[in-house]
């Protein structure tokens, strides 16, 4: 599956892929603006991953000292201003999909 197939499914479809990791369903879920059921999945993926996809769900909702929070237990520097949420979530999907 490549980042414009995830997007496109997120967008069409009501539910994810079944062949898709926690980790990905749960990128799929927030690209889908589905963000409570993206925040309850990643908090059942072990650390690091999971607290990285929750850093990043923070940061989406605004609340920026939990982002800060899960960014330090996920051992990854907080983003810039000048690193976008669309950015973010397509490095994050692009670092999820290298493991697969």
């Amino acid at each position: 599956m490549t980042i414009e197939e995830l997007e496109q499914s997120a967008q069409n479809d009501d539910t994810p892929p079944r062949d898709l990791t926690d980790e990905m369903r749960s990128l799929w879920f927030a690209r889908a603006g589905r963000w409570d059921e993206a925040h309850d999945l990643c908090t059942r993926i072990p650390d690091p991953d999971g607290a990285w996809i929750h850093a990043h769900l923070h940061r989406e909702e605004g609340d920026l000292s939990n982002a800060r929070y899960w960014y330090n237990r996920a051992r990854r520097t907080e983003p810039g201003g000048s690193v976008s949420l669309e950015a973010e979530w397509r490095i994050l999907v692009t670092h999820f999909l290298s493991r697969a």
